[in-house]
């Protein structure tokens, strides 16, 4: 792989040397950080001068009144209306957002896409970005849609933010560097990255070309699911989270801003970096998980459990069991259930299921998911393993077995997820898909007893 350098270097907060200096441990935790000694106010928000002539200015991801408001309070070296100037209208038009239902594309059916081929245009963020589906409303503030990401090139005096959602990323190739109003974040393949809403960033290639999977969130926040009877301990612990140290830039230069709204996207021009947060404090801020803590819980005598055993993240609906996403972690673990079909069993639910492979071989699909590739089971459409996968589970040995080598995720939600065009007509469709199931077998024969 390719290193292209880093542009630009941010002043960082003094951290402790380690693998995660840098970063601050702990999922929705009340943060505090500083890059420059005095510059965070003790014990009050706003101060009538702050310290090194500083704007104290508050960023807020919930309303003023929510049970558990999330907020963090930040002081910039100028208020953020002075990254933002007069809007014109641009077009990126391989990023589509909910509602978006081209007539002419069938979303209806169970899909299966090769890996996003890679390519020698310059690619950013912004202009490698291949949405494949959009659920739900993205004005009304519910619902999803999911992307896949190409970059080989970095940002450079460009930044941008999203009004509408928030973004899950979930890198599959290359390591990228996200320096953010809050901090910057270096991200690798088995980790995931949470940017949320309104938080201005710009993107570095560290090592490309950079493939990934992104899930857009329009509704509630990303939020560790509730354990129920699993208890305190295990899935992904609130610990493993990690959330940068205050950085910043004073750098005068001219520089370009774009903004996501309603599905729309806008350009300003300003003449320096807005990455101008000298400190900051409070819980609504970026961060990064590392997959391979996930701890998997599962069946220790028989049966399979459902799948939502191993969420990771949810974004809540207001309806009690249905979420507007869940994201779902398959990783290497142990099997050991007794007179069991082990994998995935046939099943059709009220949820659409896009899947993405990060490497090494999903146990349902033996043959043709390929790291990089992604799938579509839409709600209420059956889906389950092919042949090879059922005669193999329904004839193996059932001694402890253990998964190697496989990380898959699932982007879950409650609503239907429509393609857009480049999914139905320029992505990489494996227009065989469907007959993986063609040749399972019939073996009903009306006799009483186990065949």
């Amino acid at each position: 792989m390719n290193r292209p350098t880093a542009p630009h270097q941010m002043i960082q907060a003094p951290t402790q040397a380690g693998p995660h200096a840098g970063y601050m441990p702990g999922f929705g935790n009340d943060f505090e950080t500083e890059a420059l000694p005095g510059a965070l106010p003790e014990g009050m928000n706003s101060p009538q001068k702050c310290n090194y002539g500083l704007y104290g200015e508050q960023l807020s991801g919930t309303a003023f009144t929510a049970e558990r408001p999330e907020r963090s309070w930040c002081y910039r070296i100028r208020p953020s209306v002075k990254h933002s100037h007069r809007y014109e209208r641009i077009d990126l038009p391989y990023w589509k957002s909910a509602p978006h239902m081209p007539a002419d594309v069938t979303s209806l059916g169970q899909y299966r896409w090769d890996p996003m081929p890679h390519t020698d245009a310059p690619l950013t963020w912004l202009t490698g970005m291949r949405s494949m589906t959009t659920a739900g409303d993205v004005n009304t503030q519910v619902g999803m849609a999911t992307h896949i990401y190409l970059v080989n090139q970095s940002m450079v005096d460009s930044y941008f933010f999203s009004a509408d959602s928030e973004l899950l990323v979930v890198p599959q190739e290359g390591r990228l560097r996200f320096c953010t109003e809050l901090g910057i974040i270096d991200l690798e393949p088995k980790e995931i990255a949470i940017l949320p809403r309104g938080l201005l960033y710009r993107v570095e290639v560290l090592e490309g070309p950079a493939r990934g999977f992104v899930c857009e969130n329009y509704g509630q926040k990303f939020e560790l699911p509730g354990r129920g009877p699993i208890g305190a301990n295990c899935m992904a612990n609130p610990r493993d989270f990690k959330t940068p140290v205050a950085a910043f830039e004073d750098r005068e230069v001219p520089s370009t801003v774009t903004i996501k709204w309603c599905g729309q996207f806008h350009e300003t021009q300003i003449g320096h970096s807005p990455l101008d947060v000298v400190a900051w404090h409070g819980n609504y801020a970026p961060c990064k998980y590392d997959l391979r803590t996930y701890c998997p819980v599962g069946a220790v005598l028989f049966d399979h459990p459902d799948p939502s055993i191993f969420t990771v993240l949810t974004a809540p609906s207001g309806v009690p069991g249905v979420a507007n996403i869940d994201f779902v972690l398959f990783r290497e673990r142990w099997m050991v259930a007794e007179n069991t079909f082990r994998p995935p069993w046939y099943h059709k639910n009220i949820m659409s299921e896009l899947m993405g492979n990060i490497y090494g071989q999903y146990d349902a699909k033996p043959k043709g998911f390929i790291p990089g590739g992604i799938s579509l089971h839409n709600m209420m459409l059956p889906h389950g393993p092919d042949k090879t996968a059922f005669e193999g589970a329904s004839n193996s040995n059932l001694g402890p077995e253990k998964l190697e080598n496989t990380m898959s995720f699932m982007f879950e939600t409650r609503f239907p997820q429509h393609l857009t065009e480049f999914a139905g007509r320029d992505a990489p469709l494996q227009d065989d898909y469907i007959d993986c199931w063609s040749d399972i077998e019939k073996k009903f024969d009306g006799e009483p007893g186990l065949k």
